[in-house]
């Protein structure tokens, strides 16, 4: 495994703060807890790649390897995956579940990927679990990120769909909002986890940048968590909500009375094994057309 680079440019210094002085210590602290959330995307994620031994793979926004790590399985010895991530606290993380696991056929690189300068034509298969809604350019990052990929490579990534179809994401919300008020204008592609939500806007992205064969399809799966109280927790700490806390500068009582009544809202999911909350991600694939 070689070690990160330090030295590239960053086109986003916005998410660069965010993902290293807020949200990328908050998600490594309570790193079980994340990846429990979404495992069951990740299943999805993982056989719509079809990854096969000797593959190289490119995987942006790896955070803490847990993406990472089974595609460095699936391609084996003679395989090799690149994590490329912009929060040191993250991929501090991941170099260690790396390190734990003997895996030699991974390298991770603290970058950019709007514009870090990867070897053209090197990758077979370029993917994502909600690691590519926060570029600053969306058609220059997957035009820079198009050119990585070989002739016929291939793209697989999931982002989130909108925060309608989304339970664990429109319950918060909704109590956010009537506590707060609305929050500011903005666009709603302005990067964060729903700037792709838009199927229409996310395919124009990709066709600009000259993918071809491209398909979004919406994928049911289910935002896991062993308590109420995990899963309530997220709101406070992550996305929109948080933001919204933010922005609204709410102190510490609202905070917490936003996150009691998320609790309470989420306990008529609650099952013998853990709360189980409805959720949808979008599953993007296409290819570099050579």
């Amino acid at each position: 495994m070689t070690a990160d680079s330090t030295a590239t440019p960053v086109a986003n210094t916005t998410m660069q703060h965010y993902w290293n002085e807020v949200a990328g210590p908050r998600w490594v602290g309570r790193q079980s807890v994340q990846e429990a959330r979404n495992a069951e995307m990740l299943t999805q994620l993982l056989a719509a790649a079809r990854t096969q031994p000797g593959e190289r793979v490119l995987d942006v926004g790896c955070g803490t390897g847990v993406t990472t790590e089974p595609y460095a399985v699936a391609v084996g010895p003679r395989g090799q995956v690149t994590g490329v991530d912009i929060s040191r606290p993250m991929l501090d993380a991941a170099r260690q579940r790396i390190a734990a696991r003997g895996l030699a056929n991974v390298s991770l690189e603290l970058a950019d990927a709007q514009v870090h300068p990867f070897p053209p034509g090197s990758f077979d298969l370029l993917t994502s679990r909600m690691g590519v809604m926060f570029f600053a350019d969306p058609v220059a990052a997957f035009r820079n990120l198009i050119g990585a990929l070989r002739p016929g490579g291939r793209l697989c990534m999931a982002v989130w769909a909108t925060i309608a179809e989304n339970t664990h994401w429109r319950i918060p919300y909704e109590i956010a909002v009537r506590r707060l008020g609305a929050p500011a204008p903005q666009s709603p592609h302005s990067p964060g986890p729903f700037a792709y939500s838009d199927r229409d806007y996310l395919r124009g992205i990709l066709s600009a940048a000259g993918f071809a064969d491209i398909a979004i399809e919406p994928r049911e799966f289910h935002v896991f968590g062993e308590t109420v109280a995990s899963l309530a927790e997220h709101v406070a700490m992550f996305g929109a909500v948080q933001r919204l806390m933010d922005e609204k500068q709410a102190d510490e009582e609202t905070r917490q009375a936003i996150v009691k009544e998320t609790e309470t809202a989420y306990a008529a999911y609650a099952a013998a094994d853990g709360v189980r909350l409805p959720a949808t991600f979008l599953l993007v694939t296409a290819r570099q057309p050579g």
